[in-house]
């Protein structure tokens, strides 16, 4: 059943507009709305444990983690001024979950405009224009369109240092040198003009990165990442697993990110790459999750970590389809469910078993 858009009058020119904490995609949301709209934007504060046990106190008990966390991320936002929250939508039942985000904060008294891009169709961007039109009818749509285009280019870049961090966060002799590049970069991200900044940013970030000198053995073990949308791509939501395996001296890789869903996701053309795992489309990210596994066992990958929120459907569904491709392939796969009660020391002994398991059996095969 479609989400319908509720009309809504437009916003008074002292609005303040804000995102839930979702990774560093925040600061292309606030690239959107102060040179698209010229208008206020209160960037949510990093997710910590109070986040998510505010959002856990007046969220449904069976709702996933993700619902939880967006809706703590928006009571802090209210706390820090916002007045106008944006519900990114998502591609599961996150996508209807905007509603009930907006029922329970009137409930609790919050005086608060709902923007929902579950309305919108990431297939026709003019839907999403549509929707800030309603807020703002004297859009300026070259001003808008120009920020669009610099907040995607700002996703494109924040997931291209990502990954490069990714791949050499454990062979570094130090760590922090990473953290403290990637900082800056976002810092100055934040205040990027245009594309060529941006441009400019990206390219001189990478250089410094890539000049650092790593310690990577010929072969290192290599883990693929796979999983639900929202939990696989938050460090706060996954616990950091990424920097977890770095630090065992892990090369992580992790197709899911929000530049290759916007650019490769496409479920059709999956199906027959994964035509002998999956027959049909389980919806959210499961056909990605497949795609992703299987790509990682044919390229001799050592191991396979499945991330998801605890009761999320389309991952639950993918389950087998994993598990015949770890038996296909001879590949371990560790599976992690995510909920409000997951210990970040229950983790890390199965993180490092996991890692003695795959690396005592790489030993073995060499």
């Amino acid at each position: 059943m479609p989400v319908t858009r509720t009309v809504q009058a437009p916003l008074p020119r002292d609005a303040k507009i804000s995102f839930p904490q979702f990774a560093s995609y925040g600061i292309a949301m606030e690239h959107l709305v102060q040179r698209g709209l010229d208008m206020a934007f209160v960037m949510p504060p990093r997710m910590t444990r109070r986040t998510l046990e505010v959002g856990a106190r007046y969220s449904p008990d069976s709702v996933c983690a993700p619902f939880k966390l967006n809706l703590g991320c928006f009571l802090e936002c209210i706390e820090l001024g916002a007045d106008t929250l944006i519900q990114t939508g998502g591609t599961c039942r996150l996508g209807y979950y905007g509603e009930l985000h907006e029922q329970i904060l009137r409930d609790l008294g919050k005086d608060i405009r709902f923007v929902n891009f579950a309305a919108c169709d990431f297939s026709n961007p003019k839907t999403f224009v549509d929707e800030f039109r309603q807020l703002k009818p004297d859009l300026n749509l070259k001003r808008f369109t120009a920020a669009a285009i610099q907040a995607v280019r700002m996703v494109n870049a924040i997931d291209e240092v990502d990954a490069l961090i990714r791949r050499r966060i454990g062979f570094v002799g130090d760590p922090s040198l990473l953290d403290h590049i990637h900082g800056r970069w976002l810092e100055q991200l934040r205040h990027a003009d245009g594309l060529k900044q941006i441009e400019q940013l990206r390219r001189s970030t990478i250089r410094t990165i890539e000049a650092l000198p790593i310690d990577m053995p010929r072969h290192p073990i290599r883990v693929g990442i796979v999983g639900e949308f929202f939990t696989v791509m938050d460090p706060f939501s996954n616990h950091e697993i990424e920097r977890e395996l770095g630090r065992m001296g892990v090369l992580v890789e992790r197709w899911m990110d929000i530049s290759n869903c916007l650019y490769h996701y496409r479920g059709r053309k999956m199906l027959p790459r994964i035509k002998g795992y999956a027959h049909y489309d389980m919806g959210a990210t499961a056909m990605g999750t497949i795609d992703a596994a299987l790509r990682y066992a044919k390229a001799g990958f050592d191991g396979i970590i499945h991330v998801k929120s605890a009761g999320c459907t389309p991952e639950i569904d993918a389950i087998p389809a994993l598990q015949n491709i770890s038996a296909d392939y001879r590949i371990p796969i560790l599976y992690l469910s995510y909920d409000t009660q997951t210990s970040e020391a229950g983790l890390q002994t199965r993180l490092e078993a996991f890692y003695d398991m795959i690396s005592m059996r790489k030993e073995a095969q060499q």
